[in-house]
Formats: structure tokens, sequence, C-alpha cells
């Protein structure tokens, strides 16, 4: 049975499960799409064109699917995408995207974003991620899986976060963060492998090291992109593992942090 709150504004044009839960005073606009089992709090604006999975929860204040900031946006048609399971935070702001990338803003599931961090335009979260208070990322930033952004982190647009990153908080960040890397700063730096992160989600002892040797290639040998490869593609054929690395170290193009 609908749980809408009778202040709730409900666009005749959203579409919303039979057991979506609606309080007071909350705003979901046209072109809306909400799944089975979400729960939005009292006084959240959700503007479409939106799809939201199933299993959310938004908290108050929330501002989901507005226009974004990129002064180039003239109204053009774009969509912000969000999975399933995950939790949205009082005062989150998360953006639709725009012509001149893909025209929409992706979220994956089971990720947290807490109160007041900021995902711009054609951002692209993956799963697992958390990024904890007032986290912002500018337009066309990428995030892997389970990567963490701790509190006041600031992301340059085109930035690609890697998979199981762990970065500092108040970290400003300038160039790509490859895959499984802590880092930390103004300007955020490498500062290792994300070991209590990666033994957390049950990576071995035996991966830990060879991520350790793939490491010291890239950041301690002083080796160039094109000499560093051979040597970790030799690590990844013992270990797959490495080659999440790998690919975020190869295929960087605003180069990586150092």
């Amino acid at each position: 049975m609908s749980q809408i709150d009778p202040t709730a504004i409900i666009d005749p044009q959203a579409t919303l499960a039979s057991d979506v839960v609606v309080g007071p005073w909350t705003y979901i606009g046209a072109g809306v799409e909400i799944g089975a089992g979400s729960v939005i709090a009292s006084h959240v604006v959700i503007k479409g064109p939106t799809r939201i999975g199933e299993h959310n929860r938004i908290f108050q204040f929330a501002s989901v699917g507005e226009d974004c900031q990129d002064k180039k946006y003239q109204g053009e048609p774009t969509r912000l995408e969000i999975g399933d399971h995950n939790v949205i935070r009082e005062g989150v702001t998360l953006h639709r995207g725009t012509v001149q990338d893909q025209g929409v803003t992706r979220i994956g599931s089971h990720n947290l974003l807490m109160a007041y961090a900021h995902v711009a335009h054609d951002c692209i979260v993956g799963d697992q991620v958390i990024l904890a208070n007032n986290a912002a990322l500018a337009g066309h930033v990428r995030v892997g899986d389970y990567a963490i952004l701790g509190g006041f982190t600031a992301v340059h647009q085109f930035c690609h976060i890697g998979a199981h990153v762990m970065c500092g908080a108040g970290s400003v960040v300038l160039k790509d963060i490859p895959a499984y890397v802590m880092a930390n700063g103004n300007t955020a730096s490498p500062h290792g492998i994300n070991v209590e992160g990666l033994k957390r989600r049950g990576f071995s002892a035996e991966t830990l090291a060879h991520l350790k040797r793939a490491y010291k290639i890239i950041y301690r040998q002083g080796l160039t992109r094109e000499q560093a490869l051979p040597l970790l593609q030799e690590i990844a054929a013992e270990d797959s593992a490495v080659q999440l690395l790998i690919d975020s170290f190869q295929s960087s193009s605003r180069g990586i942090i150092r």
C-alpha cells in the first residue's frame, strides 16, 4: 500500500512502486521513477528524468536530479540513474548529465553518500562506494567500486578514482588515483597500498604482497609508464588482482598522483 504523505507533491508523470514511502513536503517531478522498497524522507526534491532503483533511502533536504551547474548546459534532456540499496544522507546534491558527455550521471548500488556530499554532472560512481561528509566530485569524475573518499575531499573534473582507493579527509585530487592506492593531502599524493581496507574485503596476504610490489614499480623506481608496464604484467601473470591496478595506471589520461 502506498505510504505517501498528503503534503507531498507527486507529479502525475512520476512513477513510484506501490510500496514507496514519501515523507511530508517532498517534491517528486515528472520523469522520475522510484523502485520498490525505497524510502524518501521529508523535504526532498527529486527532478527528472531520474531513475532510482529499489531499496534506496534518501534523507531530508537532499536534491536529486537537478539541472547541472555547467554553464554550457542549456536545458537539454539529460538524466540521472541510481542503482539499488543506496543511502543518500541529508543535503546531498546529485545532478543530471550534459550532452557534452553521455548525457547521464550514474550512481551504482550499495553506496553511502554522507551528508552534504556532491556528485556533479556526468559522474560515474561504482558500487560499495563511500563519500564522507562534504566530499565533492566535479563533472565527469569516475569513482571505482569500494573507493572511500574522506570528508571534505574535492575531486577535480575528469579525474578517475580507482577501485579500492582510500582518500583521506580534506584531500584535493587533481590527477587520477590508481586502484588500491591510499592518497591524502592538498594536493593528494600516494601513501602506499590500502592494506587495511583490502584485508577487510578478504584479499589474501599473497595478493597484498603482489600489489605492494606493483606499487613500488610505479612509485619507487623512477620508471616511465612504458618501462613499468612489462614489469607489472609479470606480476599480473602471477596474480590477476594486479591487473586492475595496471588498467587504471595504463588508461590514465590526466596522469596519476605523485
